[in-house]
């Protein structure tokens, strides 16, 4: 199954590779959610992304939003058992003393979860079926670049940019905020953009949209690629 759960990542020590000596030792929380290494170094996506805000991103931001939702399910194990597309899916059932906490922080874990994985040094071209369904869709990758950065820099404040695919393999834009995703109203994602000021700050301050179009360099095609035919066999996740 393409895109992790709450039990299970693709490990290896190549993603813990790097070249600058930094403190890994980010406090885990007990629970059934893990943080997921990242698939590289924190160095591998310059200089469109830093490594320094590659480190504090993952080892900080997520760290949080995993250690909070474990916190947040601490005394409702049976919630805690449903995997995070389901949780993120049924909100409806989460009770009230507990639900913004975990709408915010499941919606952070899936969210970045998915961002590791889109993104490569050297990510390629859409090929295939993906490409297909770009132009299809989109009218090229030229136009869903256009269309992407326009989205991404209208949002006001924190969230998130995604290109969405449903069970027939069609594409559209969506908009979110805060850690906000489709997943809520049941809709996959097949990858997106986090546009908080903590993924670019440090490299680009104020200057959202030149980050948003920095942003496609360190696109993983081959990775978009699979999750677009996970989508259309039923196997996304998240």
């Amino acid at each position: 199954m393409i895109a992790v759960n709450r039990r299970a990542f693709l490990t290896g020590a190549a993603a813990f590779s790097t070249f600058i000596v930094i403190d890994r030792s980010f406090a885990q929380a007990s629970g059934p959610f893990k943080l997921p290494p990242l698939p590289y170094a924190f160095d591998a996506l310059e200089p469109t992304i830093d490594a320094k805000t590659m480190e504090l991103h993952h080892d900080k931001h997520h760290a949080a939003y995993v250690n909070n939702l474990n916190a947040a399910l601490k005394d409702h194990p049976k919630i805690a058992e449903w995997p995070l597309s389901q949780i993120l899916a049924k909100l409806d059932e989460i009770p009230d003393t507990i639900r913004t906490t975990v709408r915010n922080n499941a919606g952070g874990h899936a969210n970045h979860t998915m961002f590791w994985q889109v993104m490569a040094k050297d990510g390629g071209e859409p090929q295939g079926a993906l490409k297909a369904a770009i132009d299809r869709d989109f009218g090229g990758l030229d136009k869903l670049k256009e269309q992407l950065n326009t989205a991404g820099t209208k949002v006001f404040g924190s969230g998130w940019v995604f290109v969405t695919v449903d069970k027939d393999g069609k594409l559209a834009l969506v908009a979110a905020p805060n850690q906000d995703t489709p997943l809520m109203k049941g809709t996959r994602v097949l990858f997106g953009n986090d546009v908080w000021e903590h993924a670019y700050y440090l490299k680009y301050q104020n200057r959202r949209p030149d980050y948003l179009k920095a942003w496609w360099d360190v696109v993983n095609w081959k990775a978009v690629g699979d999750r677009y035919a996970a989508a259309k066999a039923g196997d996304l996740d998240i």
